[in-house]
């Protein structure tokens, strides 16, 4: 028999993870927390723990779907974002936005057709070599770090010598370290992060807001940027390339939803290494990351009874995770990713109606002055000077020609540090 009221829950989860991916700054962690939260009133109500658990599901999955819209129309990204901005805005320039949109949200579907076929091998490894895996997080993001440095030759240019990459790769350290550095010291500083407003601090949003965000908005500005008309147009990836970056995102979402801490950022980054890759492919891959790891949170709740995310925990605290319940859950999975990929299109098209008529240079003035705001509202004052300094930091890169995700050294480097 059907149980109307699930359909009911999990369609609220689906609208709450729209707002939540669609608002930039604001992350299904915060739903989350507030359902939780409010659980005693909702289950006055009649709803039961496991409806609830639905809600937060659904919205972490939905998130997954609707947050690269932001992030391509807009530039501004959010923890899971932040290397989606660099294709997905560049596509958008083109006139591609919609394109951009359907291959994130084909990244994310497939994941989680890839993921499901995963969740019996994975668990049954992981289950029994957890423990292990932890022990060499830190050499292996050592490891992705030292990759990411000796893969940089900066930009083909004829006459400028044999040795000239090594002054690229000189850059690329030196990125890696400073935003390293920068986010090694703002989570050193946490308790420096005050809400002026009482909101929940977030450290990682001046940080990421800046040197993803911010830093790219100034940099469009300086070039005289305008948004083309934005066209439904076909895909422009091969069906082997989109099949396999799908594979490659839904494998790296599925593996770092156990290592507590590890961004999809950096899942999706580690996947492309060693392989050349178009924006495309790139795009395809992160968003298939991302719906993995929630996907994979859930099974590694079930798998060895540790959260490794905001959704997860709180699903913890609403139900025991038994086989019976994680089956149901996928199904929901399933019928809510469907939904969110024909959304997330449909939507998509209405944000490409509206871009194409606004002034690109108000356009990012205004996102710009949003960033400010909303670091300040999250974070307070020293907030705004992490937002700042990182905003600085994240201008090096494409002032030097340099690939942007060496500025992923802002995540990496303190889990470096934290692992060895």
């Amino acid at each position: 028999m059907i149980d109307f009221m699930i359909i009911l829950c999990a369609s609220a989860g689906l609208i709450l993870g729209a707002i939540s991916g669609l608002t930039p700054g604001l992350h299904v962690n915060n739903f989350a927390a507030m359902l939780l939260a409010a659980s005693p009133i909702l289950m006055s109500y009649g709803l039961s723990p496991y409806h609830v658990s639905t809600i937060i599901l659904a919205a972490a999955i939905s998130q997954t779907f609707f947050d690269a819209i932001p992030a391509v129309f807009v530039g501004a990204p959010d923890s899971d974002t932040i290397l989606t901005v660099l294709p997905g805005h560049s596509l958008m320039l083109e006139g591609r936005g919609i394109e951009a949109i359907r291959l994130s949200a084909i990244g994310s579907a497939g994941s989680i057709v890839a993921a499901i076929l995963l969740v019996f091998p994975l668990s049954w490894i992981f289950s029994r070599y957890n423990d292990l895996l932890m022990k060499y997080v830190g050499v292996l993001l050592l490891v992705i770090a030292l990759f990411m440095i000796k893969t940089e030759n900066g930009p083909v240019i004829e006459g400028q010598g044999s040795l000239v990459h090594l002054k690229y790769k000189a850059m690329a350290v030196l990125v890696f370290l400073t935003s390293g550095f920068l986010g090694t010291f703002a989570f050193n500083h946490e308790s420096m992060f005050q809400s002026p407003l009482g909101l929940e601090p977030q450290p990682m949003l001046p940080l990421l807001s800046g040197l993803f965000g911010a830093s790219f908005l100034i940099i469009s500005l300086s070039s005289g940027t305008s948004i083309p008309e934005q066209k439904d147009t076909d895909l422009h990836i091969p069906a082997g390339s989109l099949a396999r970056s799908v594979l490659l995102g839904s494998l790296g979402g599925s593996v770092i939803a156990w290592i507590p801490g590890v961004s999809p950022s950096i899942a999706a980054m580690a996947t492309r290494l060693g392989a050349p890759s178009t924006g495309e492919e790139f795009l395809v891959s992160i968003s298939g990351v991302n719906t993995a790891n929630a996907l994979f949170s859930l099974v590694a709740l079930y798998a060895v009874d540790k959260p490794r995310s905001g959704t997860a925990a709180a699903i913890k605290e609403l139900i025991t995770m038994n086989w019976d319940i994680l089956v149901q859950m996928l199904v929901i999975i399933i019928a809510v990713g469907a939904a969110s990929y024909m959304a997330s299109i449909g939507s998509a098209r209405v944000f490409a109606r509206v871009i194409s008529r606004l002034n690109y240079r108000r356009l990012c003035l205004g996102v710009l002055a949003g960033l400010t705001a909303m670091t300040l509202a999250f974070t307070g004052w020293f907030g705004l000077l992490i937002f700042f300094i990182s905003t600085i930091v994240g201008m090096i890169s494409p002032l030097a020609g340099i690939r942007k995700t060496h500025a992923m050294g802002v995540l990496m480097l303190p889990l470096i540090v934290h692992y060895l």
